[in-house]
């Protein structure tokens, strides 16, 4: 059986039958719509994260809310631009976020994506060190938190120490709080077969999103699982131990009534004379290729979803969400969800 959740950008905006308006309702809807997954049956809530948009930016907040309202899904990110983060800081807020879920987050980290800012990074007090690759400072980045999350020691103690005797690991203080576990479900954003490896090296799990930085005039779902098995067969050469996990994007849009016609018609209309396909387009200066969307009754959903290799391939599904649309239309989109990843796991 796989996991399926939802993955949702958290857009918010005042246009014409936007349920979240603004900042505030977009948030508060989100712990609602996380509720309302795991009522539906679904698996997991994850949250993507932009900055300088009207989307969602800061999660840990969110994703402690989300926790604390809910008692059994996942709860992720994908993904979080590591180049704007100060490691061990983001080690406390994540280690008190996954307390608070009792041990649920799934983190997906990346280098980041082309952004609507210059330099982002730069503007909140982290700009490139010369001579380095974004991708370069990402890694560090990532190595120092993996590493404070993991209760290794990462600061010197006091000569003096004042209060109670602090508890050091090899000499070091290791940051507060902990939460077990919290390191084995780190989780990477990689578009290429490249970064896939890379990220079975380090024993990260994969994400892997609607598009890959592949372009060669196969099927998505293909050009996709071939960088599943080379990120599966990296992990095995590597001797890590555990599970390793991939996760898959998808734009899904079941039609079970009504409502859901309404809304989802159009694409459907489209996907009936052959025009909702794959694409191929540049992004990062390179070519790649992004996948279609799905959308029909479940069962035309089921079939198609099955002759996808890269989920077919995946232990978890994460479905892009029109959260704008609200929660009375994504608790149905929610339910036959559940219902498609258990027809789909027979």
């Amino acid at each position: 059986m796989k996991n399926f959740g939802f993955l949702s950008f958290g857009h918010w905006s005042g246009a014409p039958g936007s349920a979240h308006r603004n900042a505030g309702e977009s948030i508060r809807g989100h712990i609602d719509l996380a509720v309302a997954a795991e009522e539906a049956g679904l698996d997991g809530a994850w949250i993507r994260v932009h900055h300088f948009e009207q989307n969602l930016s800061s999660p840990f907040a969110l994703l402690a809310a989300m926790g604390a309202r809910t008692s059994r899904i996942e709860l992720g990110t994908g993904v979080i631009n590591m180049r704007y983060e100060n490691p061990l800081y983001m080690a406390e807020l994540a280690a008190t976020a996954d307390l608070v879920s009792a041990g649920r987050l799934q983190l997906g980290l990346s280098r980041g994506s082309p952004e609507v800012v210059a330099d982002g990074p730069g503007a909140f007090g982290f700009p490139l060190p010369a001579g380095k690759q974004p991708v370069e400072d990402a890694a560090e980045r990532i190595a120092q938190f993996r590493h404070a999350i993991a209760g290794n020691g990462v600061a010197k103690p006091h000569e003096s120490p004042y209060g109670h005797a602090p508890r050091l690991v090899d000499g070091l203080l290791p940051i507060q709080p902990q939460s077990p576990g919290l390191a084995e479900r780190i989780w990477y954003g990689a578009g290429g077969i490249d970064s896939a490896k890379r990220v079975g090296e380090l024993g990260m799990h994969l994400m892997s999103s609607t598009l890959v930085l592949e372009a060669t005039g196969e099927p998505f779902g293909t050009v996709q699982s071939r960088q599943i098995e080379a990120f599966r067969e990296s992990w095995r050469e590597a001797g890590h131990e555990g599970e390793a996990r991939v996760s898959v994007s998808r734009s899904i849009m079941p039609i079970v009534d009504d409502v859901t016609r309404t809304y989802f018609g159009g694409v459907a209309a489209q996907d009936a004379i052959g025009a909702n396909q794959d694409q191929i387009g540049i992004i990062d200066n390179t070519r790649a290729t992004f996948g279609k969307t799905y959308v029909g009754e479940p069962e035309k959903i089921i079939a198609e979803l099955r002759e996808d290799e890269g989920v077919m391939a995946a232990d978890t599904v994460l479905v892009t969400i029109p959260s704008q649309l609200g929660l009375d239309i994504n608790r149905i989109t929610f339910e036959a969800l559940a219902a498609i990843r258990d027809e789909l796991g027979d």
